[in-house]
């Protein structure tokens, strides 16, 4: 069976990058979302400051919001800094909303974020994934999967 091949974006500068996603969730559908944030939050993010691995998203009001991301204070915010694990919400198109609220409710998938960046323009983005978890088994078979891989590349290697 072919691997999917996942959609990419314009990625200039990773920020925070959550990896153990990719372990743990089957991933389905991949979205960029822009973020709302404030000054010194974007300060703090082009200074290679954020955390999202123990972050989630959630549809609330008509809305998509990320939960949990830790972009800690800026050094030289004083009184105008930000707080660090505030909700924030995300920018996405009212029919990928409606396409997000539906699979989370149905059929009990999360909306998983894989990394914070910022393209092109210079603008904070945040890719965010419609997953599904994996079972231990599932994760087990993925070890599996990457271990005879690895040993295929160096079988390939050694005769080659």
């Amino acid at each position: 069976m072919a691997r999917p091949h996942t959609q990419s974006f314009d990625k200039k500068k990773t920020v925070a990058e959550n990896r153990r996603a990719r372990f743990d969730y089957a991933l389905d559908d991949i979205y960029e979302a822009g973020i709302v944030l404030t000054g010194t939050e974007v300060k703090s993010l082009r200074f290679g400051e954020g955390s999202i691995a123990e972050s989630y998203a959630e549809v609330r009001d008509g809305q998509v919001w990320l939960i949990n991301s830790n972009i800690p204070e800026f050094s030289h915010g004083n009184r105008f800094n930000h707080e660090p694990k505030r909700p924030r919400k995300l920018l996405l198109h009212d029919r990928e909303i409606r396409k997000l609220h539906g699979a989370v409710a149905r059929q009990g998938m999360t909306l998983v974020p894989l990394s914070i960046y910022f393209n092109g323009r210079g603008r904070a983005k945040l890719e965010l994934a419609l997953a599904k978890g994996k079972k231990a088994h599932d994760k087990r078979a993925t070890i599996k999967e990457r271990d005879w891989k690895r040993e295929q590349q160096r079988i390939l290697k050694d005769t080659g």
